[in-house]
């Protein structure tokens, strides 16, 4: 896959989970299916939405041949390979090799914090070690954020580092690499700031969250970005914020798992126990949802 091909709308999957933590194969599986016959058949697995600081080389295993089967040859996935050491994540890399990714996902390596010198060295050595292409991953709400001449110099200066998947909440970086006419992919890893990218023609595509779990509502504003002050595009930007305003409550992933169960694609199971509150705050999202959910084709024909 070459840069210009690492474009459009990636659904990031959540990574379903049994009781016992273990991968649940099945719901795995309804997900991608899901998703693709809603449109979307690209794929970003073990991002910050899938967790991928819990996951092992063995479990990302099991994710990646899941997504690569339920896709029947024709998912393109992008794998995260993201850890707290330049060994383990080279030990993604390899089992991402071994069942024929078609790019990688960077995080910086997450709990300390790091020098912009650090992640410079941390990125060339994990995209030496490997001939996939590479898209930077910035997440500086969990690991050290690149800056915006750190990004410039290594897409500039390592030939499979091919662009960034910016997840900061800024368009900082990505209208710098446009400014300055750097041919990179240039995708955006927020939800909350997509409309404005493809307002301002700055973005390549979206690993989307929310694409995992209501790909109809991304599909509807990424078709119109060519038309982005047409009703249909506002429409589908008032959406998606309705949705984030819900779900901001919650450590990211749970609130997608909760959505994800209230339209019957999975058991949803959350890492950490969950408190009476929580719970109460979880049947809030889910009556929320299922009367947001009813007014969607009200919201559609409104917006003819």
């Amino acid at each position: 896959m070459s840069s210009i091909e690492i474009s459009g709308v990636f659904a990031a999957l959540l990574t379903p989970r049994n009781t016992d933590g273990e991968i649940d194969v099945p719901a795995l599986g309804n997900l991608v299916h899901f998703v693709t016959k809603a449109g979307i058949s690209s794929f970003a697995i073990n991002g910050a939405t899938g967790e991928f600081c819990l996951i092992t080389p063995a479990q990302l295993r099991t994710v990646l041949s899941t997504v690569k089967a339920a896709g029947e040859g024709n998912a393109r996935v992008l794998c995260g390979v993201g850890a707290a050491s330049s060994n383990q994540s080279i030990e993604l890399v390899r089992v991402a090799e071994s069942e024929n990714v078609d790019g990688l996902l960077l995080p910086m390596p997450y709990f300390y914090p790091y020098e912009q010198e650090d992640l410079d060295l941390f990125c060339r050595t994990i995209a030496k070690s490997t001939r996939l292409p590479v898209l930077l991953y910035n997440l500086p709400q969990f690991t050290s954020g690149l800056d915006k001449e750190t990004v410039r110099i290594l897409i500039t200066e390592v030939p499979n580092i091919v662009g960034i998947k910016d997840s900061s909440g800024s368009l900082d970086i990505l209208r710098s690499l446009t400014e300055q006419g750097v041919q990179a992919s240039r995708i955006v890893g927020d939800d909350a700031i997509l409309a404005r990218a493809l307002r301002e023609g700055i973005c390549d595509g979206a690993v989307s969250g929310i694409a995992g779990v209501l790909p109809e509502t991304i599909l509807a504003l990424y078709e119109r970005r060519h038309q982005s002050e047409s009703n249909e595009f506002n429409s589908a930007e008032r959406r998606i914020q309705e949705f984030i305003e819900q779900t901001k409550l919650f450590p990211y992933p749970w609130g997608l798992k909760w959505i994800a169960e209230a339209r019957g694609l999975l058991e949803a199971t959350i890492s950490l126990p969950t408190t009476q509150y929580r719970l109460e705050q979880k049947q809030q999202l889910v009556n929320w949802f299922a009367k947001w959910m009813d007014e969607t084709p009200r919201a559609a024909d409104s917006a003819k």
